[in-house]
């Protein structure tokens, strides 16, 4: 069974958000190592809108983009982030 395109693309707009998430705290913990403090205040947001922007952008196909961010966000759970 396919789904529609639109249906891929929503799934990995709402998976976006948890994969952007871990890539704010990411980004803060590299600018300003264990100790960051308010830095995710101002680098989850950014990792959010950059999760969503990929979500939507055809650079990739729909599934690739969906599978993208299920792993990520499957590999900052594991590991913590």
């Amino acid at each position: 069974m396919q789904f529609p395109s639109w249906v891929i693309v929503a799934a990995a707009v709402i998976t976006a958000l948890p994969f952007g998430w871990g890539l704010g705290v990411i980004a803060a913990y590299l600018l300003a190592g264990p100790s960051f403090g308010q830095l995710p205040a101002l680098t989850v947001p950014l990792g959010i809108i950059a999760a969503i922007a990929f979500a939507l952008l055809p650079t990739l196909s729909a599934p690739k983009r969906l599978l993208i961010m299920v792993a990520g966000t499957t590999l900052f759970i594991l590991l913590g982030l």
